[in-house]
């Protein structure tokens, strides 16, 4: 069977993105190849990992740290964008094709939050959705089970979108909680799992280092996500970066069971259990029934580099699509129209 390489194009952004998908096409227990192959990347790829550079020397920090960073305006960058879609077409463009693998099948819905239903802002505490966008969400959530997996703390993140009938895995998926009461009944009700629980103090004792360390590098900014910690520097000089990185090496030297990754002009504290949003995704699907199962199509949308975690495990699964998005509005309400224009013609 051939594999088509799909992308979605948005003029719109600075980054190009693209689909990873493999549906389940048998009903043996091994799973085939989607027709639908689509390989994921980004015009940048992601940037290189900051734990490889934690032995290094400073400029190894600064160099991955400058390549968490939104890519600048230039047009010989814009030209390059151009040129990338020009070779590929739109992933709303073959959106029928997409949702025919969903056929018969349970989707369930995982969802990024910063940069994907929220804009990447100066200020984290400022990282509102818009009401177009949490409407979207919501109408989402009538017809799919969804979860919001995010980095951030699950209460933060809760405060931000404030739907009640959604799934929440905070802290990168250590902090998993369902709704009360919902439609998609199979499964299990109010779900809650914390495998981290016992860093809780650990996690408490050095974000308060943190704050200490980091307080005279101007525009940092230390956040407790609970169960992970962010040393954000969106707002912090390029020259002051390796001064920051120092700081925050200077206190993890002494917790050799917590770990340092990176999103987008963030630094992240986490512990070094084995768990992050591919297994939050892998809980949620078995909470809800669907762990061995070959009705279910998951769809995860995200635009970090933590959200690989997440695409990994739906290619090791062999079902399901990872989305790289920008214009993700536009794919849940074509999402949701799909739906509905199933339920009718039946």
């Amino acid at each position: 069977m051939t594999n088509s390489n799909v992308a979605v194009s948005d003029t719109q952004s600075a980054i190009a993105m693209a689909i990873t998908a493999a549906t389940a096409v048998n009903n043996s227990s091994l799973f085939s190849p989607s027709p639908y192959n689509i390989t994921l990347f980004s015009r940048n790829k992601f940037p290189k990992s900051i734990e490889a550079a934690t032995a290094g020397k400073n400029t190894v920090w600064v160099d991955a740290m400058r390549a968490s960073s939104p890519t600048r305006s230039s047009s010989e960058n814009n030209q390059e964008k151009k040129d990338w879609i020009m070779k590929h077409p739109s992933a709303l463009g073959v959106f029928e094709e997409i949702m025919s693998a969903a056929k018969m099948k349970q989707v369930v819905i995982f969802l990024d939050y910063d940069g994907t239903l929220s804009p990447i802002v100066e200020n984290p505490d400022q990282a509102y959705m818009a009401p177009e966008m949490r409407e979207a969400v919501k109408n989402v959530a009538k017809y799919f089970p969804t979860a919001i997996v995010s980095g951030r703390c699950r209460a933060k993140v809760y405060n931000f979108v404030r739907l009640s009938e959604l799934y929440y895995a905070g802290s990168h998926g250590m902090d998993i909680k369902g709704p009360s009461s919902r439609k998609h009944k199979k499964g299990n009700q109010n779900v809650l799992c914390q495998p981290a629980k016992e860093f809780l103090p650990m996690m408490t004792e050095v974000y308060e280092l943190l704050l200490e360390k980091t307080k005279g590098i101007i525009g940092a900014n230390v956040e407790n996500n609970k169960f992970c910690l962010s040393v954000h520097f969106r707002r912090v000089e390029e020259e002051s970066w390796s001064d920051l990185a120092d700081r925050v090496k200077s206190v993890l030297k002494d917790y050799p069971k917590l770990r340092l990754t990176q999103g987008r002009k963030v630094l992240e504290i986490r512990p070094t259990i084995k768990w992050d949003k591919g297994k939050a995704i892998e809980f949620l699907l078995e909470s809800l029934g669907y762990a061995n199962s070959k009705d279910v199509l998951p769809v995860y949308i995200g635009d970090d580099k933590t959200d690989e975690d997440a695409f990994k495990v739906l290619r090791e699964r062999g079902q399901g699509f990872g989305i790289l998005v920008s214009k993700v509005m536009n794919f849940l309400q074509r999402l949701v129209t799909w739906k509905r224009s199933i339920m009718r013609s039946h």
